[in-house]
């Protein structure tokens, strides 16, 4: 029988006999190796990069070009996203959802891409978006009820971005709100900047988030995005006096 003092005696030996047998490099050989971990290394590195560049490109919408002549500046990923998922968490809770988009083809393209089936309409002034076929109507906030009688009172989801800071655009953005309203509730949500909050309470009912959107080109006015409903946990609540 082997005795605890024969398997240790027994083990030692062996690990000697394991460091006598150990094979070693020469210093020339270990610096090819360090260069060839290093050469694989990088080249995973730099594959790991290019995939994360493709599945952003992938996860982006791509837009046409900003034309500031037309005041365009479309809204950054993360505030697109959010304000897409606000948009059909409320879809979800209606019969019946439409959605009408006013001067903001960025939310239109991201609900869109989350959800092909959402029926939305884009309100738009740059004929560019004509591409979206059916779902794009030339708009004029000059011209606020100048639309398809097919619009009218049809959309109980109404997104708004007027595209000029002024009283005078509100209102008339306002009157396009007021022709497009399905009767009922709707549900309201302005992107707008934070100048106009007394107006849009004033004229729409609406109150401030939480939540601040922001653009691909960095502004220098604070935006705030306005809703006449309390969206309670999403969009972070109601902003507190």
């Amino acid at each position: 029988m082997e005795t605890a003092k024969d398997t240790v005696h027994h083990d030692v030996v062996l690990e000697a006999d394991r460091d006598d047998d150990t094979p070693a490099l020469s210093s020339h050989a270990l610096e090819a190796l360090k260069e060839f971990l290093a050469e694989q290394n990088g080249a995973l590195a730099e594959a790991s990069s290019a995939a994360a560049v493709e599945q952003q490109a992938e996860d982006d919408v791509a837009l046409v070009t900003e034309d500031w002549r037309l005041s365009q500046f479309w809204y950054d990923r993360e505030t697109a996203e959010t304000v897409a998922a606000e948009v059909l968490a409320l879809c979800r809770s209606i019969d019946s959802p439409a959605v009408a988009c006013i001067a903001c083809p960025t939310l239109y393209a991201y609900l869109k891409k989350t959800d092909p089936n959402v029926q939305a309409q884009l309100l738009e002034y740059d004929k560019r978006f004509e591409q979206y076929g059916s779902e794009f109507t030339f708009y004029d906030y000059n011209q606020p009820e100048d639309l398809p009688s097919s619009l009218k009172h049809s959309y109980p989801i109404i997104v708004a971005d007027p595209p000029y800071l002024s009283r005078e655009c509100l209102e008339k953005v306002a009157q396009t709100i007021s022709f497009l309203m399905r009767p009922g509730q709707p549900y309201l949500l302005l992107l707008t900047g934070e100048v106009q909050m007394d107006r849009a309470s004033e004229l729409l009912g609406l109150h401030p988030c939480v939540f601040r959107p922001h653009h691909s080109s960095k502004l220098g006015n604070e935006f705030r995005l306005f809703t006449n409903y309390d969206p309670g946990m999403r969009l972070g609540g109601w902003e507190q006096a």
